[in-house]
């Protein structure tokens, strides 16, 4: 052992500091007179060989488990994390300084490890971390592993060194390296692990608990003859478990290759791999480091995947009971991350799990079932699970696990496990609602089929009814709710159910929505415009992998907001609704929500094309208060902001041909604004013009002409079937527009709308439908009516009696009059 000073600097001396006394509880007094000497002797230790003798005495003197938290945390400052990193090092490498057999460094140093790492502190400091990929090593491939022989997957960040050159020269010929601990850092808890007597080690349980389904495996072939003593093991695992307990430490061990690891360890059956390899694997991919660790490791995870669903399968009924609550940490968390062999997987699983749905089982199984059930629905929608009757089935138990836990609320309280369950029954419950309204109708055949197949009309409206009856108890929760409670993950969870049955259908429980509708607005308010990190909430969908893919990110403010979108865009629709929402000032809602979605898009450049599918169905609802509520919308301020916020966005939007669709809401809903506006007596202000020369520009690009007929531009012929009503819309409330502002018509001449539209009409013999002839002619009928200089330039094109235009009736007769 190399003879390096230790920290402290003092001569050992067989006399403790009666300053230092402690007085330690379940000790004998001789017992601790003499472990307050090994105390002495370890704090004033010249080199790591005195280091580890006094270590040696304290464990016979007295266990680790019988130490107080305070005598724990003096054995750790006094050792620090250079000593076992050394030790590790120095075995690993072949060193034979330290006059001992790799074997005994090997345990002296992963017994130091596993119990520094119980406190916090040193659990996350690099020093210690940096011997994970070590760890990992060893784990993986047994007493063999060298630093050459490194996991597959292991990363060093970029511009850092990697961990094999963090630990070289780290051997036991100097500690200079050894990080300073904080003596006021927080205390251990002394029953947490124990590094034990070098001689007869002891296994400290790991912070993720053992596993019992997925273990003992018939299939599996039996360890290496040569693989790692089992404390040792403990050790490590201990170790990687504790890291991964810390706030950032599943990154940590995603990043110096975990996953890989812990797969061939599973894989090959190393020593305690089944036992706690996969724990600490469902641990680390339940986290939110899951959509990474399938992102890089699709390979191996699909591989650990298909063992732990072949052993799912092929268990015995009460077995795989107990394993529905670990399959679905192994779970990718969308079937897009893997290429092939997850579809098969996924209907083997439905296979064996599709008899529980069936039987009788008790509430304690049942919620596990469905839960696995929910995460395989979200996989691969109703195409893999079975017949249509088992489909219902899973429906109905899911509705009705749904009214009992709610329908007693609040005299019966939610425990987590409940809450976890029917989060897992709402998703059920939403797969099931598209199907049971749409009647299973024939969907894009690209996509994954998501549909019931084969259900019967009268199954359908057998499901839209357990449905009703699941979210009647829905509704009657969230009446009980308080505002106190409105940051409750389980409270999210219920209202995104519902806005997802309100965007399906709003014809039942019409009363019971309507009166909600003040919490349903106000609980949407209070999130999007709280201010700070909503953690409780983020974590909790970042974990339940149900943030909203289209804007890309992690959970935000303005999801709340967003499921209740489309509900709002029904209920605006109609007379009663309606009147509610004017009521709690929703346009001015929707308004700020707008302006904060296009904030955020122009701060990233117009998003380079990225739709926000959001923002489309805040303009549909604003639409429905502009066409109905023609006083509110001349009378409420929120309706200039819209307006000052159309003017900017419209002419940017120009030129974001990938964000069509929204510039074509922009624009039709200014129309419709605009429309409504009284007749100004001078000139148009900037503002206006701005956006009238853009939306003329923007409606005049949506069709081409030639010899035959019309056909839809190439810009807008990617977007034509969902632009194409807003296009006739818009024309339309143009002409409305220029009713309401004559000066428009100028506008329209001056900058070659006209024109260009008139020359367009003459060219072709027909237009795209009807419908959009109807358009164009309303527009043109305007302009004819209201300027005398347009109505003469129409007459001359119709003059020559070619095109479309002789087709116009209405407009003929807005020329002869």
């Amino acid at each position: 052992m190399a003879e390096t000073g230790n920290h402290m600097g003092h001569e050992c001396t067989g006399s403790p500091d009666p300053e230092r006394r402690l007085t330690y509880s379940g000790l004998t007094q001789a017992q601790q007179d003499m472990l307050e000497r090994c105390m002495h002797a370890l704090t004033h230790a010249k080199n790591d060989s005195h280091t580890l003798a006094a270590l040696l005495l304290i464990t016979r003197v007295c266990p680790a488990n019988q130490l107080d938290s305070a005598t724990l945390r003096r054995v750790f400052e006094a050792v620090g994390l250079g000593l076992p990193a050394r030790l590790l090092v120095t075995a690993v490498q072949g060193g034979t300084g330290s006059g001992l057999p790799a074997e005994e460094l090997l345990s002296l140093g992963t017994a130091l490890l596993a119990a520094l790492s119980t406190d916090q502190d040193m659990a996350t400091q690099p020093q210690l971390l940096s011997t994970i990929p070590l760890l990992l090593g060893l784990l993986a491939d047994g007493p063999g592993w060298t630093p050459h022989r490194k996991p597959q997957g292991q990363e060093s960040e970029k511009g850092q060194p990697s961990e094999e050159n963090r630990m070289n020269g780290a051997g036991l010929q100097g500690r200079g390296a050894e990080p300073h601990t904080d003596p006021e850092g927080p205390e251990l808890n002394g029953s947490t692990s124990n590094p034990g007597e070098p001689g007869e080690r002891q296994s400290p349980e790991g912070s993720v608990g053992p596993s019992r389904g997925v273990g003992r495996a018939a299939a599996r072939p039996p360890g290496p003859a040569a693989g790692l003593d089992e404390a040792l093991a403990a050790d490590c695992y201990q170790v990687l478990s504790m890291v991964c307990a810390s706030a950032r430490g599943p990154e940590q061990l995603l990043s110096r290759g975990a996953v890989p690891a812990l797969c061939r360890a599973v894989d090959q059956n190393q020593t305690l791999s089944r036992e706690k390899g996969l724990p600490l694997l469902g641990h680390l991919l339940s986290s939110r480091v899951r959509p990474s660790a399938w992102s890089k490791h699709p390979a191996e995870l699909l591989s650990l995947l298909t063992a732990v669903s072949a052993e799912f399968c092929q268990a015995s009924q009460q077995d795989r009971l107990e394993m529905c609550t670990r399959v679905p940490q192994f779970l990718p968390p969308s079937a897009s991350v893997v290429e092939s062999g997850l579809r098969s997987i996924v209907s083997q699983l439905w296979g064996a799990l599709g008899p529980f749905v069936q039987a009788k089982i008790t509430p304690v199984h049942l919620g596990p079932v469905l839960v696995l059930s929910a995460c395989l629905l979200d996989l691969y929608g109703w195409d893999l699970v079975g017949p249509p009757k088992l489909c219902c089935l899973l429906v109905n138990r899911a509705c009705v696990e749904v009214r009992m836990g709610l329908e007693e609320y609040p005299a019966t309280h939610l425990s987590p496990v409940q809450q976890q369950v029917l989060s897992a029954c709402y998703r059920i419950m939403e797969a099931a609602m598209e199907q049971a309204c749409s009647q299973g109708l024939v969907q894009d055949t690209a996509q994954p089929q998501t549909a019931i197949s084969g259900l019967s009309l009268q199954q359908s409206r057998q499901v839209l009814g357990v449905l009703e009856e699941a979210f009647s108890a829905v509704i009657y929760y969230l009446q009980q709710v308080g505002q106190s409670h409105h940051g409750d993950p389980f409270l999210f969870a219920s209202f995104r159910s519902l806005c997802a049955w309100l965007a399906e259908e709003t014809s039942c429980l019409k009363e019971e929505v309507i009166a909600l509708l003040p919490f349903l607005i106000n609980y949407a308010k209070g999130h999007l415009e709280g201010e700070g990190p909503d953690k409780g909430l983020s974590d909790w969908m970042s974990k339940m992998s149900v943030s909203d893919a289209t804007q890309g990110g992690a959970w935000s403010r303005e999801d709340a907001f967003r499921y209740l979108l489309p509900a709002l865009c029904h209920l605006s629709a109609e007379e009663g609704p309606r009147q509610v929402l004017l009521g709690l000032d929703t346009p001015a809602l929707l308004v700020g929500f707008l302006e904060r979605r296009w904030g955020a898009l122009r701060g990233r450049g117009g998003g380079a094309g990225t739709r926000d599918p959001s923002m489309e169905t805040a303009c549909s609802s604003l639409l429905n208060f502009a066409i109905t509520e023609a006083d509110r919308v001349r009378k409420d301020p929120c309706f200039l902001s819209l307006q000052s916020l159309l003017s900017d966005a419209l002419p940017v939007l120009l030129h974001k041909p990938r964000l069509l669709v929204l510039a074509a809401n922009f624009c039709t809903l200014g129309l419709m604004i605009g429309r409504l506006k009284p007749a100004s007596k001078g000139p148009a202000d900037l503002v206006q013009r701005r956006f009238f020369t853009a939306a003329l520009r923007f409606l005049g690009g949506a069709l081409s002409g030639g010899s035959g007929a019309a056909e839809v531009s190439a810009v807008w012929a990617e977007w034509w079937e969902e632009a194409a009503e807003l296009w006739r819309l818009g024309l339309q409330a143009l002409a409305g527009c220029v009713q309401a502002q004559p000066w428009l018509a100028a506008v329209a001449r001056e900058g070659g709308w006209l024109a260009d539209t008139l020359a367009l009409l003459a060219s072709c013999s027909a237009l795209p439908d009807a419908h959009s002839q109807g358009a164009l002619e309303e527009a043109l009928v305007s302009l004819a009516q209201q300027c005398p200089i347009c109505r003469e330039e129409i007459r001359a094109v119709m003059v020559e009696n070619r095109g479309t235009l002789q087709s116009m009736v209405r407009l003929q007769g807005a020329l002869a009059d």
